[in-house]
């Protein structure tokens, strides 16, 4: 199923992998949001703001939808997401927390308002390369991989099966571009053939 052609399913799937998120990181400590998380430069602090932060993106974009404005996630860009969350990131644990749990609870009500709607205006793209319907299967993929960027033991053994049906697909679609050499993308497409076996293990680039 592709996620993105189905933002009813992906609302309810984005809506429980919020749930779960929540209680994962319910009780963090000040010192506990201040230790590194698995991507580099940031903290625990880090990626629960910048959840919260895409949180809100997504619903300004979907709220925009029902009102027939196409609104940008974030009015100033790159800069805007980047300060905010170096902004907030410093916060004490029960502020990062209940932050996040309000924008996700925010999320979840303009899913519904939008449900109710009928998701109008889902080709609305925001000066971004996905239309407004998509907005549920790519909150999904951000609540589902920052999960297990938290280190606190959500791993990718965990992730739904809907949600590894939809995204591996598209990720796969990025790799070309993103192998460091000619001799490791003549390797993969060989063992992608059945031509030999994964004897190295590739470098991708940033996704």
């Amino acid at each position: 199923m592709n996620l993105e052609n189905n933002p009813e399913r992906a609302s309810r799937l984005c809506t429980e992998a919020q749930a779960r998120l929540m209680g994962r990181v319910a009780g963090l400590t000040d010192q506990e949001v201040r230790t590194p998380s698995r991507l580099p430069g940031w903290s625990i602090g880090h990626v629960l703001t910048h959840l919260a932060r895409n949180a809100d993106a997504h619903a300004r974009r979907l709220a925009g939808a029902i009102r027939g404005e196409d609104v940008p996630k974030y009015a100033s860009g790159a800069d805007q997401r980047s300060g905010e969350i170096e902004d907030g990131a410093g916060r004490s644990a029960k502020e990062i927390l209940a932050d996040l749990d309000s924008s996700c609870s925010h999320l979840e009500q303009v899913f519904a308002a939008c449900s109710a709607a009928g998701w109008p205006n889902g080709h609305f793209l925001g000066g971004g390369d996905y239309g407004a319907a998509g907005c549920p299967a790519h909150r999904l993929r951000e609540v589902e991989m920052h999960h297990v960027d938290l280190g606190r033991g959500y791993t990718s053994a965990n992730w739904p099966e809907e949600y590894v049906a939809w995204d591996l697909p598209v990720l796969l679609t990025t790799v070309p571009d993103r192998l460091g050499s000619g001799e490791e993308r003549r390797r993969l497409m060989a063992w992608l053939a059945g031509r030999g076996p994964l004897d190295i293990t590739p470098t991708l680039g940033e996704w």
